[in-house]
């Protein structure tokens, strides 16, 4: 086999075994994102169970435990799959390169002997037997007949070489990938044994709160309707900033005789000034990569209208999400921008209304607040501490919702994953 012939098949077998890293190395990082998950709802499964109040969100915590757990044995199957594969593969190899060394080796010897007879016959060294030629083109084919010999004798060192290590390297990641594969199906074998052990609790859990079904109803009816409340506050203080913006152009139109420095709005739009067009760009341009309102956290209700998780015949119509995080969490900008309004509500804590241009950000169910009405922020900024609910397990939720002009959108598609 010839050095370029090595080459190829060595770019071959690391495209092979590149490809599969790749896919584990992608794996790995899901693996790591959905692990620090998990330790997140670890810590708030604890911090209610400082309470002897909040068995509703024990059971919401518990369900969220159980579905990030199945989700990483989902990953752990994927890892394995790939494992199998990498480990076929180097196995492949490791027989390829293993005959092949088996046929260098006998063609190295073969060559030896031939040169060794060579030289035997003719009781001569190499010099002599190629100045002891009868003529001057039987030496220069003598010289390039040894040359020859010498020059295969070499590359075939070189790939004996080569291939000898290409074979150390294969066993070493063989052994590597084996050592992996035990170690995700010991941990496999683990989580389902504690997933089992959730499913017992949660069964439990969901037992307990089906005997006081009735009252559990009338409390989340009295939910709902506080956070319809709630939603028709916010909107309105939305329109009222669409409203006041609307006047500050039309004021400044006829005082400078033009609206050169606006966008022209109808009544369901902001009027922009250059400055808001940008960021209102910038903002729509970051769909799908802000961050999230919350360092850590895990989003516990979702945009739009979803079955109650375990309440029967009981529906829950969200306008933006929940996401729950351990006590003592602060809430943060998605986005740089002004902050618009801050409000009150009873039995829903504070909230902020932050304006990017014509989006408009809200963080709800603040016990304190950082900023004041006028200020700018910038992305990750703080803007207030959540609510911890003693009564409710020491809950801390925060509401989100995101805001176009007066329409809502879902926020889940515009935050990063």
């Amino acid at each position: 086999m010839k050095i370029k012939t090595i080459a190829i098949l060595l770019m071959i077998t690391l495209a092979t075994v590149g490809s599969y890293g790749q896919t584990r190395s992608q794996l790995e990082k899901k693996k790591k994102k959905l692990n620090s998950e998990m330790q997140t709802t670890q810590k708030m499964i604890k911090q209610t169970e400082k309470s002897r109040k909040g068995a509703e969100n024990k059971l919401l915590l518990t369900k969220q435990s159980i579905k990030q757990g199945q989700e990483y044995i989902n990953l752990l199957n994927s890892e394995i799959t790939v494992l199998d594969k990498d480990i076929d593969s180097i196995k492949t190899a490791k027989d390829d390169y293993t005959d092949r060394l088996e046929q260098l080796r006998r063609e190295y010897a073969a060559n030896i002997k031939m040169l060794y007879r060579q030289s035997k016959r003719n009781s001569m060294t190499e010099i002599m037997f190629i100045i002891s030629a009868d003529n001057l083109n039987q030496g220069i084919r003598r010289f390039r007949y040894l040359q020859q010999l010498s020059t295969k004798r070499k590359a075939k060192a070189i790939e004996i070489g080569v291939i000898t290590d290409s074979l150390a390297s294969k066993e070493t990641q063989l052994t590597e990938n084996k050592m992996m594969k035990e170690q995700a199906m010991s941990e496999r074998e683990a989580l389902q044994k504690k997933l089992e052990t959730q499913q017992k609790s949660q069964n439990k859990q969901l037992n307990s709160l089906k005997k006081k079904e009735n009252e559990l109803k009338k409390k989340q009816k009295e939910q709902q309707a506080q956070i319809n409340k709630l939603n028709k506050k916010i909107q309105e203080a939305i329109e009222a900033e669409i409203a006041a913006q609307k006047k500050k152009q039309e004021e400044a139109a006829k005082k400078a005789g033009s609206s050169k420095t606006t966008t022209p709005s109808s009544n369901n739009t902001y009027a922009l000034s250059k400055e808001e067009k940008l960021i209102a760009g910038n903002f729509e341009a970051n769909r799908g990569k802000l961050p999230r309102p919350v360092e850590r956290g895990n989003i516990t209700g979702h945009f739009g209208v979803h079955p109650h998780p375990y309440l029967d015949q009981v529906s829950v119509n969200n306008k933006g999400i929940y996401i729950q995080s351990p006590a003592e969490t602060e809430a943060r900008a998605v986005f740089e921008g002004v902050v618009t309004s801050i409000f009150m509500l009873q039995g829903a804590n504070q909230s902020v209304i932050i304006r990017h241009g014509n989006y408009s950000t809200v963080y709800n169910n603040l016990s304190s607040v950082y900023v004041k009405k006028g200020d700018k922020v910038t992305a990750r900024q703080k803007i207030g501490k959540i609510f911890t609910d003693a009564e409710n397990g020491n809950k801390t939720e925060l509401y989100f919702l995101i805001y176009k002009d007066r329409q809502c959108l879902n926020p889940e598609a515009w935050l990063a994953k």
